[in-house]
């Protein structure tokens, strides 16, 4: 049961990928106009800016991950070969 519920909180596709980076990327924006109202002038931009790029961050290595997944869970699938006696 838990193995179920534990899947729900994996990122298995690029599509759930973009929701994930998306929903960060409202939330930052919401923050760093936040951060704009308590700080007003360049200290709350350069804080806005720091939330709003963590979300660069963030989402690129969501998507490395992803792709590194894919190509170890494509290299465990693959056959393995068997040298021949003829490739001596």
């Amino acid at each position: 049961m838990l193995k179920k519920i534990g899947r729900l909180f994996v990122i298995k596709t690029r599509w759930e990928a973009y929701l994930i980076i998306y929903a960060l990327a409202l939330g930052a924006t919401e923050r760093g106009h936040v951060y704009m109202q308590q700080y007003p002038g360049f200290g709350g931009k350069l804080l806005f800016l720091a939330a709003t790029g963590s979300v660069f961050l963030a989402g690129a290595k969501i998507l490395d991950c992803l792709k590194l997944e894919k190509v170890a869970r494509e290299a465990s699938t693959e056959p393995k070969s068997v040298p021949s006696a003829d490739a001596a």
